[in-house]
């Protein structure tokens, strides 16, 4: 284990009191706290100085370019003054008025490398997770190690890319693996001794209810990972996690039945793990759609009465609304024109699928792409708009399936899914209503459909994302007007944030391998005159 200072500037930036639970649970102001921002993955801050009136003013204020990153995914946390964004088995801290670095940590014997999302910071600590699934608690301001736990079976194919995720005095995390046949878990750790309080296995034991649902050959290998953060209600204390496709991925014959909790939002209690309850978008999936989505938290008015609901942009092209207190389905509409795989959704939630669209051997051209309808990508709701934004794809693949018996951590997905080179896909930020699921507006981006940004809203009235083509782009949240872009040439796989630092506010997003930081243009304080002197 290695650790390396940059440098110490801590006397150039003050650090604050702990960060505490009420402070996670009041969401984002000055600071930006969790990976979406707040409990509920709205993704809205109330920071006005930067709005649709001089959106088009901004300008870049620092760039900060991380050594060994090449696809960057995580959302920076910031707390008075202090950036953290991490890459694979690493995490930075920066001034986040100027980019300087204050310390840097790196997992020098982490034995694999893969993407990374993002930090927790609780107390004064700040939590990440190396790619082969150690939980690292550091110390906030000077990034010495406190402790680290390994949480994973390496011996089984499990890996991390998740970010941690703190609720009260605990971090809660994920596994990643699903894809060559592993077994998904959420788990809860002690941020103050990283002692295991609980686990949640997504695919049951054998004899466990809904080990019904599988085969015997893969129920000890069925996926579901959970590598995507969750969501979470403090007053029902109920943990919102979502979880991966079953195992082979384009492959049923060796799992009949629904594969719970595959393709599943769960519903867990946040003291005890405990299943409250589960709502499975796809059942028995064979085209590798998982509910890696975010479970957004809403209280609405639904039919004269305020609900506690829970909308989720799932890959399969679908935009349901659940009631998050018990899981009741309350409705679903195609949020994407091209969905073919279905008839549509019946009165329980179950999809009615069309048979005629399976996965076959020859190749079936089937709407949505593998990628989905929307992925892990982060979307926004803004109460001042009362839209809910969500990035979108409108494309078709050509998927096949094999017989060929599955064989775990070989890679044996059961075949798998290619793009149609006459359909080129496009991507869109589309603006929905919450209440109703209408589509209100939509903006169509340009590019190759490779990306994967999210969005962030703010009080100001701007809605800011990155587009397909390696901008970060300003909208008017409530018409969907273009009000600014910056182009940092880069594939954008991560989301941006904005905070306020000594009454400025700023705008990040993390590119392939830099961060990008924008703020309002400050004309130079004009230079005083010196008169000519004179020639005697």
């Amino acid at each position: 284990m290695k650790q390396a200072f940059l440098g110490i500037l801590l006397a150039a930036v003050p650090l604050a009191a702990q960060v505490r639970d009420d402070m996670l649970r009041r969401g984002p102001g000055d600071n930006w706290l969790t990976y979406a921002g707040d409990y509920a993955a709205h993704r809205h801050s109330p920071l006005t100085q930067i709005n649709r009136s001089n959106a088009a003013s901004l300008v870049p204020k620092w760039v900060y370019h991380l050594e060994n990153a090449k696809r960057l995914e995580a959302t920076p946390l910031v707390y008075d003054g202090v950036m953290y964004v991490t890459n694979s088995n690493e995490i930075y801290a920066l001034d986040a008025r100027t980019g300087r670095p204050l310390w840097h940590y790196k997992d020098e014997l982490a034995k694999q490398s893969d993407v990374n999302r993002g930090a927790a910071i609780l107390g004064d600590r700040v939590f990440f997770i190396t790619s082969d699934g150690q939980l690292v608690a550091l110390n906030r301001k000077t990034g010495g190690l406190l402790w680290q736990k390994l949480y994973v079976d390496r011996k089984k194919g499990q890996f991390a890319t998740v970010a941690p995720f703190a609720v009260k005095d605990r971090i809660i995390v994920g596994v990643s693996g699903g894809d060559s046949g592993t077994r998904g878990f959420v788990a809860a750790y002690s941020a103050a001794t990283g002692e295991e309080m609980w686990r949640f296995w997504t695919v049951p034991a054998k004899g466990e209810p809904g080990s019904e649902s599988w085969g015997p050959q893969t129920l000890d290998w069925g996926g579901a990972a959970t590598w995507l953060s969750g969501t979470y209600d403090p007053e029902l204390n109920l943990l919102y996690w979502t979880a991966g496709n079953p195992w082979p991925d384009f492959y049923g014959g060796d799992r009949h039945g629904d594969n719970l909790y595959s393709d599943s939002l769960l519903a867990l209690d946040a003291d005890t793990g405990k299943l409250k309850w589960y709502f499975q978008f796809t059942p028995h999936d064979t085209r590798d759609w998982d509910a890696q989505a975010w479970p957004v938290l809403l209280d609405e008015r639904i039919g004269g009465t305020v609900r506690k609901i829970l909308l989720h942009a799932n890959r399969n092209g679908y935009l349901y609304m659940l009631d998050r207190t018990n899981g009741k389905f309350l409705k679903a509409v195609p949020y994407v024109e091209k969905v073919n795989w279905a008839k549509g959704i019946d009165a329980q939630g179950r999809p009615i699928p069309l048979p005629e669209r399976d996965p076959t051997l020859t190749g079936q051209r089937i709407c949505p792409s593998v990628r989905g309808a929307s992925n892990w990508m982060s979307p926004s709701y803004s109460p001042e708009s009362g839209l809910f934004y969500v990035p979108t794809l409108e494309q078709c693949d050509m998927y096949t399936s094999s017989t060929k018996t599955p064989e775990p951590m070989k890679n044996f997905a059961g075949t798998g899914a290619e793009s149609i080179a006459s359909e080129a896909g496009r991507f869109y930020m589309r603006a929905f209503d919450p209440r109703t699921l209408e589509k209100k507006w939509e903006y169509p981006m340009t590019g190759h459909a490779d990306m994967w940004a999210g969005a962030v809203s703010t009080a100001g009235g701007v809605l800011f994302f990155g587009d397909d083509d390696g901008q970060l782009v300003a909208l008017d949240a409530r018409s969907g007007k273009h009000l600014w872009h910056f182009y940092m040439g880069q594939l954008l796989t991560a989301s941006p944030i904005t905070y306020m630092v000594e009454g400025k506010q700023y705008v990040t997003i993390a590119s392939a391998t830099d961060v990008f930081t924008f703020g309002l243009f400050e004309p130079a304080a004009p230079v005083p005159l010196v008169p000519e002197r004179e020639v005697p």
